[in-house]
């Protein structure tokens, strides 16, 4: 469904506020400092910079690179250079078409290359550094690539006008080629390639296309990645094949903040193929000729451990030093507006939310060779200069010594936004005289991830006669990755706006609110970090969970109900009611299905979702449909977009459905896809996507489905069952109504229930 001209297509009023600039970074650290040094960014441009020529002379000293995304060789190749990276998310099409769009080129014409690792030329403003992640990137890319190919126009166009003598402005490009229609002249971009690299840069950018002009930009695209994945030609960090290489696993403390103490490797030793064992102060690896060799002999070993500070450490204890924290413990107000009235109804909630893990596809992996002037790293990363910087530490090598080689990642999730893989395999690798690919098991990965927060948030409401909210209260507490991660993007105030993200900013009209925030360490050794929806995705789920008990309690539709606090925000009003159409909210369903509906505005970009879930008398749940309205603004390839926010979608319901990371004697859990479970290709939902065309600028898409997916899945079992669920993932036992009833299924087109033996 395509609305041009909607009300929801009306500007809005910019708000230059610090909090909303924090919000548009999505990871909600909209700073210029890299690390923790505290040292200001340059940040990429479409026009030369200082280090503009070494990166062009170490990249085959292209005869026209205008800038650090552009190279145009003699024979036409003409290569972007990409300051983000791709892991799934379809931003290597998205930037090939905003460069082709105003280079005039087609998009069969770009053949895209990972950049180097450099902040002077790569460093991205939302996020202030050489920085993937927080749905920011075509954010940051959507001016600056449309500027670099209109500034590598105008030098090319300039370059054929001074040979044919006619004016530039009567010059035109297709296709790679620069037209003089008068005179049916013509020369490519290889021809005019060395003369254009000869010319100085324009005095000003030129001016953009016109967005109703655009003839690349808003179209359903096939992804420029798709050829060479189909057919196995991509080469992610798994992939990667040096000469003279031993692969090497690795097993680190099963406990938190656990230390290695002995290793008695005669066996391993003694196995074909074993080439070394090497150790680390927590981790211990072996080395051999092929992977096998190396994970036999990782299991023949005899590891003594010592478990540290962390050896009784339980789920239950995590929980309970949580609920103190939000109970009793030290709040910042994130915002505060009026104050709270002495009458009305009061209503409370509780929430509980689990960590989680990222479990990528690729598991973590790094290739490293250190010799004693150089150290090479071959790895898939979302943060490549805080390898190099990490590595640098490691070898005592400068950072000019330390040459980064970034693949295509296999996942990132906010898991490849950590440096912690490339650290070991550089400890590993320097203790031996050959390049070393260390690969993680799945279980190493999944039981040594820096997994997402647990929560503990405490909602209170005072409703007006109507139900309608008239001060919302809420605390929620949990750890902080931006404290770590970025602790000079911390508020003055010690606030980590990420973990107030999409609460502390609502698309309601509220009259007073107030939001606090209680932060609340984990053990030593516990690592918490960016997640896929990061702030958000934590925030929609009890935001929107308490909205539909509001409701509920006020005894109003929820649609209904969120459309009364909307009347000031109609382009977010005009997706709910699309949102609403495209579900058939309101239509009859079977027993025991219901619809859940779910709104936000995440990452900069609008969006509702409705959920359609069926739970069985055993408590079963089956997703049956899935209606996604989205406003993103000015969108830059629309097949990408639909597929970003189905997936992000199903990511979001699988995890809600099943996902939790739990603590038993200071180790996790889980190891691996038996016990960290993923949705199933015949569990997920058809999912509908409708989006309402305009011309604002455009919005994160990566996590947006992800953020909204929770709530609404939670809110459709309500409807379905009558039961609250106040915790994730999914408790089947609350939801049992007839543990021995025969099994049905009810089919997504409300047909007759058919029986399953």
């Amino acid at each position: 469904m395509k609305l041009k001209n909607s009300p929801s297509a009306a500007s809005e009023t910019i708000d230059l506020s610090r909090r909303r600039a924090i919000q548009s970074g999505g990871l909600a650290v909209a700073f210029l400092w890299l690390g923790s040094t505290g040292v200001a960014s340059a940040m990429v441009s479409a026009r030369r910079q200082p280090g503009d020529a070494a990166a062009a002379l170490a990249d085959g000293n292209p005869p026209f690179a205008p800038n650090a995304f552009v190279r145009i060789d003699t024979d036409g190749t003409i290569r972007l250079v990409m300051p983000s990276v791709e892991m799934g998310q379809g931003i290597y099409t998205g930037f090939s078409m905003l460069l082709a769009e105003e280079l005039g080129v087609g998009l069969d014409q770009i053949k895209v290359e990972h950049s180097p690792a450099s902040e002077e030329l790569y460093g991205m403003p939302a996020l202030g550094g050489q920085i993937t992640g927080g749905s920011t990137s075509t954010r940051s890319g959507w001016q600056v690539l449309r500027e670099a190919g209109a500034v590598a126009r105008v030098q090319l166009v300039t370059a054929a006008a001074a040979q044919w003598k006619v004016d530039p402005s009567t010059c035109t490009v297709d296709r790679a080629v620069v037209h003089h229609v008068p005179s049916g002249r013509s020369l490519g971009f290889g021809a005019l390639a060395t003369p254009a690299g000869k010319l100085p840069m324009p005095d000003k950018v030129p001016p953009l296309k016109d967005p109703k002009d655009f003839v690349l930009i808003g179209k359903p695209l096939r992804r420029v990645d798709s050829p060479d994945k189909i057919t196995g030609a991509t080469q992610f960090g798994l992939d990667v094949k040096v000469p003279g290489m031993k692969i090497a696993a690795v097993k680190t403390s099963p406990t938190f903040a656990g230390k290695l103490v002995s290793v008695d490797d005669k066996a391993a030793r003694a196995m074909p193929g074993v080439v070394d064992v090497i150790r680390v102060g927590d981790a211990v690896a072996v080395v051999g000729d092929h992977y096998w060799a190396a994970k036999q002999g990782l299991e023949a070993l005899d590891i003594q451990w010592d478990r540290g500070v962390n050896a009784n450490l339980t789920t239950q204890q995590l929980r309970d030093a949580l609920a103190d924290s939000a109970l009793n413990g030290s709040s910042i107000v994130a915002k505060e507006v009026g104050t709270r009235p002495t009458t009305g109804t009061t209503i409370d909630a509780v929430y509980q939310l689990p960590m989680l893990a990222h479990a990528t596809m690729e598991p973590l992996n790094a290739t490293v060779s250190v010799t004693a002037d150089k150290c090479e790293i071959w790895t898939g990363t979302q943060v490549p200069t805080r390898c190099v910087t990490a590595a640098a530490k490691i070898t005592g090598l400068s950072e000019d010594k330390v040459l980064l080689h970034n693949q295509y990642l296999g996942g990132g999730f906010g898991r490849r936004l950590e440096t912690d893989q490339v650290e070991q395999a550089v400890a590993f690798a320097k203790q031996v005289g050959y390049p070393l690919k260390v690969v993680w098991s799945r279980e190493e990965d999944i039981r040594h991830d820096r997994v997402r927060p647990m929560y503990h948030d405490r909602f209170s409401t005072v409703v007006d006669a109507d139900g309608l909210p008239v001060w919302f209260g809420a605390r929620t507490s949990g750890g902080t990755v931006l404290g770590r991660w970025a602790p000079m993007a911390m508020g003055k105030n010690g606030l980590d706006s990420d973990a107030v993200e999409s609460l502390a900013e609502m698309p309601y009209e509220i009259p007073g609110m107030k939001v606090e925030w209680i932060r609340h360490d984990m053990p030593p050794g516990l690592i918490v970090g960016w997640w896929r929806g990061v702030g958000p995705t934590h925030n929609l789920f009890t935001v929107e969970s308490f909205m539909d008990e509001l409701a509920h309690r006020a005894g109003k539709d929820p649609v209904a109900f969120r459309r009364a606090m909307l009347q000031k925000n109609p382009r977010t009003l005009a997706l709910l009611n699309l949102a609403a159409e495209k579900s058939g909210w309101g239509t009859p369903l079977p027993a025991r299905v219901g619809r859940g509906i779910a709104l936000g505005e995440p990452f900069g970009s609008r969006v509702c979702a409705v959920v359609e879930a069926e739970v069985t008398p055993q408590g079963e749940v089956r997703l049956r449909r899935a209606v996604v309205a989205l406003d993103c603004g000015i969108g830059i390839n629309a097949s990408s977009i639909e597929a970003q926010v189905q997936g992000g979608l199903l990511f979001g319901l699988s995890a809600a459905m099943w996902s939790s990371i739990t603590i038993k004697n200071g180790a996790v859990e889980q190891g691996n896809f038996n016990d960290y479970r993923n949705m199933r290709i015949n569990e997920a939902p058809s999912v509908e996507v409708h989006r309402i065309e305009n011309f604002e600028s455009p919005g994160g898409l990566g996590e947006v489905g992800t953020a909204i997916a929770a709530p609404a899945l939670a809110n459709a079992i309500f409807a379905a069952t009558g039961v609250r669920l106040y915790q994730l993932p999914v408790d089947r036992s609350l939801l049992v109504q007839n543990a021995d009833a025969l099994k049905t299924v009810v089919s997504a087109d409300n047909a007759n229930a058919e029986g399953v033996a």
